[in-house]
């Protein structure tokens, strides 16, 4: 079967909102837990850097 074994093998995505999740292992569930939980960090530190851009503009243009 050489025909297949030349051709690229598709990632699997880590993980789609909404996706059925009743072919997943335990362990795969476990591992996208995980993704999502690092996303979910750096989700918050993205907002809490904008938060922080944010109130030292809105402190520049009250000194002005």
């Amino acid at each position: 079967m050489a025909i297949f074994d030349d051709e690229p093998k598709k990632k699997a995505r880590p993980h789609e909102i909404g996706q059925d999740l009743a072919l997943l292992s335990a362990d795969e569930l476990s591992e996208r837990i995980g993704i999502l939980r690092d996303e979910i960090v750096r989700l918050e530190a993205e907002l809490k850097s904008k938060g922080t851009t944010k109130s030292a503009a809105e402190a520049l243009f009250r000194r002005g």
